[in-house]
Formats: structure tokens, sequence, C-alpha cells
């Protein structure tokens, strides 16, 4: 299933799939990149809020820890 959500900043369309009715948890446009809290409950979008500024730092230190654990940091000097 799927739901398609329009970015409140910039108008963008983007599309969000699931495996359940429901999610609860963050959501970044693919255009402008900002991050949202989203609520989906059956298949139908209840809430999307922008991220406080201790969110989306916290939001950017977890994003920043994946890249490094797979890999993704700086090359080598």
């Amino acid at each position: 299933m799927g739901v398609k959500i329009v970015c409140p900043k910039c108008g963008a369309e983007g599309f969000f799939s699931l495996r359940d009715p429901g999610y609860s948890g963050p959501y970044k446009c693919w255009k402008c990149r900002e991050y949202y809290n989203l609520i989906i409950e059956n298949d139908m979008i209840k809430s999307l809020q922008p991220f406080s500024p201790e969110q989306l730092k916290q939001q950017q230190e977890y994003e920043a820890l994946k890249t490094k654990m797979r890999g993704g940091g700086q090359p080598p000097k």
C-alpha cells in the first residue's frame, strides 16, 4: 500500500510505501529535504508536522551515524 504526500513547504508530491496500514515516524521531502513527523492510520495521513529544532538535530545525527556505519564517511587521506 502507499500514500501520496504533498509537502507543506514546497508543494512537491511524494509517495510513501507501506506494508502495514499505519505508520508513525519521520518523513523527508525528496525535493526541499524538510523533515516532518508523519502519522498514517488506516492508509490515511492523520498528521504531517515539521520537526522541532531539537527533533531535526536528533534526526540529522541519526542520519550521519547511519551513513558512517555504512562506510559512507570521508575517504581515507
